[in-house]
């Protein structure tokens, strides 16, 4: 297979070999026929060191999708952005405050918790962080948030308010900006709740799976599933587990045994994704030693889900990100339906838990779009 290492700061620059074979599209280097990976190394100047820039319209509108993160082994480093809910951000041109200033108008969707202070708030920093890449605007930035994702659900909240609120802005000045170089200023906005990976922000970006090789610099690869049918179920708890608390269990050592398997599940995983099996996906998924191990017995019920998922024929059942939403993996949708009503009845029944959705959904291959 022809690779390319021509890529700078997120940007396709083909060689002469590389010209026979690679179109650009998207900051990644492409060959003419679908491959079933891209890889781009991120970095980002400022667009405007000189003058202003001005908006190319009055308001942009943007969403995002739900994530899965970790997806078992691929702790931090392996994601997925999936169909269905998201969050949606829209942005608007305010002439009348300073250059650059970002200010929230109003959050809707999550019950007054959410901070309306810009710098305090996902969407803001994730606002502020893209206008810092824009360079010089002239103008302020009003930002309205719709939240469609629930928050400590572990399908990727801040993400996708993140994603949808850099996507926003940047639409707002004629989207100069890649989805690759977003993925910073979401960066610099997940840290602020999460840590700073990129297993959320990324794939809500950019779509479909994606591994993160790297932080600093930015290294990242598209994996494309290439063939064959992939489904999701879904099973969100009326419960939450906050990011930060979840990560406070995780062990500083792991047995040597421990990070064997989970290096050899995390390959079965990437081996899954790229020949298109379901099966294997799920059973690499559901075999990670080190994380779930600490986390399940945080979220009620969770022992008794992942039997009944796997009972009910799912191929594999493990914690989406950080909990309390569990995710199973199945070929088809009729089949999907009967693992959910089996995951939502364990965590009635053994988790003492109501649950609020229960959703059977496909990759989202496009990740944070303009609408």
């Amino acid at each position: 297979m022809h690779t390319c290492s021509h890529i700078i700061s997120g940007i396709y620059s083909p060689s002469p070999l590389c010209r026979r074979h690679h179109t650009r599209n998207r900051g990644f280097c492409r060959k003419t026929q679908p491959t079933t990976a891209q890889h781009a190394i991120v970095s980002a100047q400022p667009r405007s060191t000189n003058g202003q820039l001005s908006p190319h319209q009055k308001t942009a509108k943007a969403f995002a999708p739900a994530t899965i993160a970790n997806l078992g082994p691929g702790f931090d480093w392996m994601g997925c952005a999936v169909e269905g809910e998201g969050d949606v951000v829209t942005a608007e041109a305010m002439p009348d405050l300073p250059g650059g200033e970002v200010v929230i108008k109003s959050i809707t969707g999550d019950d007054g918790r959410l901070p309306l202070v810009a710098a305090n708030n996902c969407v803001g920093i994730a606002a502020i962080e893209t206008i810092k890449l824009l360079g010089n605007i002239d103008c302020g930035v009003a930002l309205t948030l719709l939240k469609g994702l629930p928050l400590g659900s572990g399908m990727g909240s801040s993400a996708a308010s993140a994603a949808a609120g850099a996507v926003a802005v940047n639409a707002l000045f004629g989207s100069p900006l890649s989805k690759e170089e977003l993925i910073l200023p979401g960066l610099a906005s997940e840290a602020t709740v999460s840590g700073y990976h990129a297993d959320n922000i990324a794939p809500a970006l950019l779509g479909g799976f994606v591994l993160v090789r790297g932080l600093k610099p930015l290294d990242i690869r598209q994996l494309l599933f290439a063939k064959g049918e992939l489904y999701f179920v879904l099973v969100n708890p009326k419960f939450e587990a906050p990011t930060a608390e979840m990560r406070a269990v995780l062990p500083k050592m792991v047995p040597m045994l421990s990070a064997i398997n989970n290096s050899a599940m995390g390959g079965s995983l990437v081996a899954g994704i790229l020949t298109g099996d379901a099966e294997l996906v799920g059973q690499s998924l559901d075999s990670d030693v080190i994380i779930e191990p600490v986390r399940g017995p945080l979220i009620p019920g969770f022992a008794a889900v992942k039997a009944a998922a796997k009972a009910a024929g799912a191929f594999g059942c493990t914690i989406s990100g950080a909990g309390p939403t569990c995710v199973a993996v199945v070929d088809n949708p009729q089949l999907g339906q009967t693992v959910a009503e089996a995951m939502v009845k364990a965590f009635e029944q053994e988790g003492k838990l109501e649950v609020n959705s229960a959703r059977v959904v496909r990759l989202d291959q496009q990740g944070a779009r303009i609408l």
